[in-house]
């Protein structure tokens, strides 16, 4: 008997496969919301950041080059509620705040690392293929839109 295949091509009958299958592909699914925290721009760049130790939110700032105080705060936040980040507050004055990863957000860490890299080593080849598309692009002739009403 043959099993069922995923919408990727995974055995659904393995692990990677019934993990893969989930419900993530699904638009109701919640995984989704996690998906778009730790994949964020602003949620890989901090994940990378905070795998080097505990930071204050200031130095998070400064290493997370471009990043808004109002988009880092927000990040933090959505990575603290999926428990991939710890807020420690210290009760000082004036207030001091720290924040590392929990060990699921090291987890996480290391998987988008693996994309990071991949990306910072295959960059050249993804310039070249946006250069070779611009000019393929440049070069058609552009084509004249359809009129309203006109088929």
């Amino acid at each position: 008997m043959k099993s069922a295949k995923s919408p990727l091509g995974d055995d659904e009958a393995t692990l990677t496969g019934k993990l893969r299958r989930g419900e993530l592909l699904d638009a109701a699914c919640p995984s989704r919301e996690v998906l778009k925290h730790v994949t964020s721009r602003w949620g890989v760049l901090v994940l990378l950041v905070l795998a080097t130790g505990v930071h204050r939110f200031s130095g998070l700032r400064r290493a997370v080059g471009g990043v808004s105080e109002r988009m880092l705060a927000q990040t933090l936040q959505w990575l603290e509620s999926d428990g991939l980040v710890d807020r420690i507050a210290f009760d000082v004055v004036p207030p001091h705040v720290e924040y590392r990863l929990t060990p699921l957000g090291r987890e996480a860490a290391e998987r988008v690392r693996g994309l990071a890299d991949w990306i910072e080593t295959r960059l050249p080849q993804v310039l070249q293929a946006r250069e070779g598309r611009r000019a393929v692009i440049s070069a058609t002739p552009a084509r004249e839109a359809p009129r309203p009403g006109s088929r």
